[in-house]
């Protein structure tokens, strides 16, 4: 959250690599019927008329543990099945995957290319983007895994606390390992 990810998928979309999100594919699902059919089951007061009430389910998810854990298994199984059928066509392709270690979805990809950023940055860019505040913020980063753990999952980190030439230099040197 917050540490550049999009970034570094549109500098692969840049480079001619196919690129696909899971947030994405969730927005799209917000508009399946099935799929909202299911939601209001789970959350009834979080679907009125067939649509989803985002901001109604947000507040309800993350001052909820246990109501987070039951969005992410209904969600999460849907956009990964929609993510994998995408990607089979590629012989090279890119995904931008929340909770790719969380939920052990690592196991799915050949390599992982990990964005980094220093939290305050991280905690600056989410409130420019999204209009939350620090407390929130950093709730939400709390539940993520933890960048310091990283290393420990054998994956490319990509550092995130310089200039976009920088940044493009380093996705370079890790594209040119990853490809070899």
């Amino acid at each position: 959250m917050g540490s550049g990810k999009s970034t570094v998928c549109a500098l692969l979309e840049k480079r001619g690599f196919p690129v696909y999100s899971c947030d994405a594919i969730s927005h799209e699902l917000w508009n399946d019927a099935e799929y909202t059919a299911g939601l209001a089951r789970l959350f009834p007061d979080c679907v009125s008329g067939g649509s989803p009430q985002k901001s109604r389910l947000a507040a309800i998810v993350f001052s909820d543990r246990r109501e987070l854990e039951k969005l992410e298994d209904y969600a999460h199984p849907r956009i990964m099945e929609r993510l994998l059928k995408r990607m089979e066509a590629d012989e090279i392709a890119f995904a931008e995957v929340p909770l790719l270690f969380e939920r052990g979805y690592e196991k799915l990809f050949d390599a992982v290319l990990a964005v980094r950023r220093k939290d305050e940055e991280r905690v600056a860019a989410v409130a420019r983007r999204d209009g939350l505040s620090e407390r929130e913020i950093r709730g939400r980063m709390a539940r993520q895994f933890p960048c310091a753990d990283l290393e420990k999952k054998g994956c490319f980190i990509l550092e995130n606390d310089g200039s976009l030439e920088q940044l493009e230099g380093e996705l370079s040197s890790i594209l040119y390992k990853i490809l070899k």
